[in-house]
């Protein structure tokens, strides 16, 4: 059954009673923040309450495993347009333990979207249209090193200024405990002085 209608229903009495007046925001993020995150469900509220943020503080940009796949994909431009047009002046990476994309792999995601009902030819047309699904849908091993690959990924992307400072965070998805896995050297710098 979909949620459809009874997030419609809610919706008309959320706009009726004027409870979004609570939510007023500027669209530019008040701490000059972004938040690349996974999507997992845990992270919803955990993580901002975790990090102490409000509505309005920062732009969250949300894909599984808190992974930028493609230098040239959604994700990416997402924090390209948070810096260039929306003032964002630091991103975080922040994934968490016992994440989904642990240890995904091509053959068993797509031996369920055959059971959805995806037949054999629509996935040998993307393989014969030059689409990599073996490293399209693999997850990593270790968390840890995912984030590094992430952050070395946005740090080095051609259109990234040099001054951004990108860091690198895992966030336990039961306590919100946050460890740091790699922070920008530029700002490490900058706190020391």
């Amino acid at each position: 059954m979909s949620e459809l209608n009874e997030i419609l229903a809610h919706n008309r009495e959320f706009v009726a009673s004027k409870a979004y007046e609570a939510f007023e925001a500027s669209k530019y993020p008040e701490r000059k923040l972004a938040i690349l995150s996974c999507m997992d469900t845990r992270m919803v509220e955990l993580l901002p309450a975790a990090l102490g943020l409000r509505n309005g503080d920062v732009k969250m940009i949300k894909s599984a495993g808190a992974l930028v796949m493609h230098p040239w994909g959604a994700v990416m431009r997402s924090l390209l347009v948070a810096v260039f047009e929306l003032g964002v002046e630091e991103i975080m990476v922040v994934a968490h333990f016992d994440c989904g994309m642990r240890g995904l792999n091509a053959p068993e995601f797509l031996e369920k979207a055959r059971e959805q009902g995806i037949p054999d030819e629509r996935i040998d047309t993307l393989r014969n249209a030059g689409i990599d699904l073996n490293a399209w849908l693999t997850g990593f091993d270790d968390v840890e090193t995912s984030v590094r690959h992430t952050v070395n990924t946005i740090r080095n992307h051609p259109l990234m200024p040099k001054h951004i400072a990108v860091h690198g965070l895992v966030i336990d998805p039961h306590t919100g405990g946050l460890s740091l896995v790699e922070e920008d050297a530029n700002e490490a710098q900058e706190s020391a002085a």
